[in-house]
């Protein structure tokens, strides 16, 4: 009877890996779109087997000892201190194990840290609490942020299929290319994490980790930031589209044009004074997307985390006027207040200050025009 249930157990263990195939497990790991990545789902389910046979083993001995040489039976325990053939065998029994599982993983942690011959490199920056992305030599960049409205997070709106892990902008990667991530932090530690490529790297500041990838075929791929980074650390997803090289190229092109039209556009605002009316419109529509999380809808802050803005500091003081537009443009070192200079364009700049200044009856009745931005950008005084 017995020998029978442990000839069952181990052809149904034999046929594990068949099934796995055949139809993949819900609660498995993901097993990706990459040659890595396959790689990796092929080594876990190579050392889940070889653990689940072990286990099969020593509990199938263990029970047959238990049973065959049980007191009701009349089985005497044997008296003895100790057995040298017995120490060898589960000496050498597990280190040939160990070594048989390392060959495969040395193999495929070598193949993930290799990133020479790359034909793409991207830079990737994390930030509390988004992703920003840097195409070198393209003269490509731009920030990545949630786009799941907080309406949604909320719930004043029903949640929408990809609930937290969309994005404005996503990553956009041609197919088929070995892709080269270098990957570190403005503040905190982040780590860009995409199941489906098997990349999971630490973004850390004043250092820069390796990853790469090569992406078989198209399609979108999501992931997260894997590291508690503060209090909005599960707003901040990552999502990459995968494109054939011609549709790849036809998007960098289309990206360098908008970037460049948006540059000339700011070239022409800085000698332009827009009207507090357009200020107004586009500083609510900043605020909301970019501020109001902290310095709430309302602008009256968090206390003891986020500083209010309305009716007190910076925003209603006329003398403190340029040191307002420095906070917002260059951030407050030491504390959760970003730099969003780099992140946001001139006309949204002196959009949102002007509505921080005119919002929630502050009604300075100051208007900030982009070329009072850039002359703080360039660290000047109008």
């Amino acid at each position: 009877m017995i020998r029978r249930l442990i000839s069952v157990l181990l052809l149904s263990i034999l046929a594990l890996p068949v099934a796995a195939e055949t139809k993949s497990m819900p609660l498995n790991m993901t097993q990706g779109v990459t040659r890595v990545s396959q790689q990796v789902y092929g080594l876990h389910m190579t050392i889940f087997y070889i653990c689940v046979v072990i286990g099969i083993i020593v509990f199938g001995i263990m029970f047959w000892a238990i049973i065959h040489h049980r007191k009701s039976r009349g089985a005497v325990a044997a008296s003895f201190h100790e057995s040298t053939k017995v120490e060898i065998l589960w000496t050498i029994i597990p280190f040939v194990i160990l070594i048989a599982m390392a060959i495969p993983a040395t193999t495929t942690l070598l193949a993930m840290e290799d990133t020479s011959e790359s034909d793409i490199t991207i830079q990737v920056t994390g930030s509390q609490w988004k992703w920003h992305y840097n195409y070198f030599n393209e003269d490509v960049d731009f920030y990545s942020l949630l786009a799941t409205s907080s309406a949604q997070i909320k719930n004043e709106r029903d949640k929408r299929e990809n609930y937290l892990l969309e994005v404005d902008r996503p990553l956009v990667l041609p197919i088929g290319k070995k892709i080269r991530f270098l990957i570190t932090s403005q503040d905190v530690i982040h780590s860009w994490w995409v199941p489906a490529f098997a990349v999971k790297k630490d973004a850390n500041p004043g250092f820069i980790n390796e990853a790469w990838t090569r992406i078989d075929k198209p399609g979108i791929y999501r992931g997260q930031c894997a590291e508690l980074c503060g209090k909005d650390h599960g707003f901040m997803p990552i999502v990459v589209i995968a494109k054939s090289q011609d549709d790849y190229d036809s998007w960098l092109t289309a990206t360098k044009a908008t970037q460049q039209a948006a540059y000339e556009e700011e070239q022409r605002l800085l000698s332009m004074q827009m009207p507090m009316e357009e200020l107004m419109a586009l500083g609510k529509k900043t605020y909301l997307a970019r501020c109001s999380m902290c310095h709430q809808p309302t602008g009256a802050g968090l206390p003891g985390a986020f500083p209010a803005l309305a009716g007190q500091g910076v925003s209603i003081d006329p003398a403190k006027k340029l040191e307002h537009i420095s906070v917002v443009v260059h951030g407050r070192k030491g504390t959760a207040m970003q730099a969003f200079g780099p992140q946001l364009s001139l006309k949204e700049l002196a959009a949102v200050i002007t509505y921080e200044r005119n919002a929630w009856g502050n009604d300075t009745g100051e208007t900030v025009q982009a070329a009072e931005v850039q002359a703080v950008l360039n660290g000047k005084e109008l």
